[in-house]
């Protein structure tokens, strides 16, 4: 039975761990990342280590063309996608006035407008042959507004809402859709979100490969969420959605501003 997997931003962080994960599985993939150096690394540790096929595709996948582009190359190397993981996104620190607001509208693109693409390509492909597996990287940033991260946390409240809605339409047709939302992680995010120096560096980080099996392993059993601590979780949930919203609002930029 074929079980391979596309993986976005493999090159680090969750999207490598993902790989080995689903390599220790016995799970073929492509691995898909801007930097081809890391993907070839990837691929030659986990087809000495797991006896795996690994095909990398070194690609932006920031917009919906380059989306397409992917996907068509899928299509003429003949590789049929059983499991999804739309793992590629990036955030950004700042007042939302005081940003380039190409920046915000490039992480639009990636975090939202690619993930949308790739979903209805891969998942219209995954239809045909009667089921498939998604898993929506997205954050407990989603379940709040984030000042000083005004459109990062937005497009992951996108991710969340959008995985939980085409989850409930294409269970008929033998398609999962999760949406893993983690909250810090050990990984470059906070480098490349420019984020030191505030109260979120300071946090915990969890391991991206705890993250990474937390994620997979709610996909494969068709859950809808999957938050990687149990106390974030009771927070996200059950606190922040009885709190006045104004002090949500100040409590998020509290650890958000440096």
């Amino acid at each position: 039975m074929s079980n391979t997997a596309l993986i976005t931003g493999a090159s680090s962080g969750i999207g490598a761990e993902f790989a080995r994960y689903h390599a220790q599985k016995g799970g073929d993939m492509v691995v898909v990342a801007r930097r081809q150096e890391p993907l070839e690394a990837l691929k030659l540790e986990l087809e000495a280590a797991h006896n795996v096929k690994v095909t990398v595709i070194a690609q932006d996948v920031g917009t919906p063309d380059q989306a397409k582009a992917l996907h068509q190359k899928l299509k003429d190397a003949g590789i049929e996608i059983d499991i999804l993981i739309n793992n590629a996104g990036f955030g950004g620190q700042g007042a939302f006035l005081d940003r380039v607001l190409t920046k915000d509208q490039e992480m639009i693109d990636l975090n939202i407008s690619a993930l949308v693409t790739l979903s209805h390509l891969i998942g219209n492909d995954m239809r045909t042959r009667g089921g498939g597996k998604m898993l929506q990287v997205s954050s407990t940033a989603s379940f709040q507004p984030g000042p000083y991260q005004a459109t990062y946390f937005a497009t992951k409240a996108f991710v969340t809402s959008f995985s939980q809605a085409i989850d409930q339409e294409m269970r008929k047709d033998g398609i999962t859709s999760t949406a893993l939302c983690p909250g810090v992680v050990s990984t470059e995010f906070i480098e490349t979100a420019n984020l030191e120096g505030t109260g979120l560096s300071k946090q915990k980080a969890a391991t991206p490969a705890s993250v990474a099996k937390c994620g997979y392993d709610a996909m494969m059993k068709g859950e809808l969420i999957a938050i990687n601590e149990s106390a974030l979780s009771f927070v996200l949930n059950w606190l922040v959605p009885l709190m006045p919203r104004r002090r949500v609002l100040k409590m998020v930029e509290s650890v958000q501003v440096k």
